[in-house]
């Protein structure tokens, strides 16, 4: 999945209707939901990307799959079918909450650890996210053994890397120079 150009105006485009109806933040849970199902279900991302069906019966599923679904949301469903663009559908879902997110002055910070997060460590991490961040943060935790301690904070563009493997990896540089 990339986000392309016609992803983020879709996006745009919704997420401005969802506004003058005053729906945004409906609209935002029901694109969680589909971008999160579409990823998690692959029978259902195959369907989408199939080009051999056609596009009734995608937006009919859709409509189905998601009945509970905004009736901005459910217009996306309609604004696809119209222009044949079916397989944008998840990146205009991720590329929608973006928008939403950045509008509503929140924003994720990917972090990712070696063991699952404790409390502390997630205290020691808001405390290094406050000094790249003013806004209202979420934490996103992965985790990776190969950086074997501490955590790599991501935050928009900026990358703070606290991780072992990385003051290994700086010890080693300096060591061999």
């Amino acid at each position: 999945m990339s986000s392309t150009r016609a992803a983020i105006r879709y996006a745009k485009a919704i997420l401005d209707l969802a506004n003058s109806k005053s729906v945004a933040s409906e609209v935002s849970q029901d694109m969680i939901l589909i971008a999160k199902t579409i990823k998690e279900n692959q029978e259902l991302a195959a369907f989408i990307e199939n080009p051999t069906l056609k596009n009734e019966i995608k937006y009919n599923a859709l409509l189905e799959v998601f009945a509970s679904a905004n009736a901005v949301s459910k217009g996306l469903f309609q604004l696809l079918l119209e222009n044949k663009r079916f397989e944008l559908l998840e990146s205009i879902t991720v590329e929608f909450n973006k928008l939403f997110d950045e509008a509503n002055g929140l924003q994720v910070a990917k972090v990712t650890t070696a063991v699952e997060m404790t409390p502390e460590m997630e205290a020691k991490v808001m405390a290094k996210v406050k000094e790249f961040s003013d806004k209202k943060i979420t934490i996103e935790n992965t985790v990776d053994p190969s950086i074997i301690g501490g955590f790599i904070l991501r935050i928009g563009d900026q990358q703070y890397n606290a991780s072992v493997a990385n003051r290994l990896q700086v010890l080693k540089r300096e060591l061999s120079n």
